[in-house]
């Protein structure tokens, strides 16, 4: 069975997990009021997605 024959250093493991970070996702504005949106989700401001309403928001 493989089996390492010296433990891996701190520096080596973390140089290898340089590649492995989360990236921010960047909000697009609303096509209907301009507000700032994750893509893919109905806007929290006015309440469309794809030009239509599906959510209803009070005000």
């Amino acid at each position: 069975m493989a089996v390492p024959k010296r433990k891996k250093s701190k520096s080596k493991r973390n140089k290898r997990r340089t590649h492995q970070k989360i990236t921010a996702t960047n909000p697009t504005p609303c096509s209907d009021c301009g507000e700032a949106r994750l893509p893919h989700h109905a806007c929290p401001s006015c309440g469309t997605y794809k030009g239509r309403k599906v959510v209803e928001i009070e005000e």
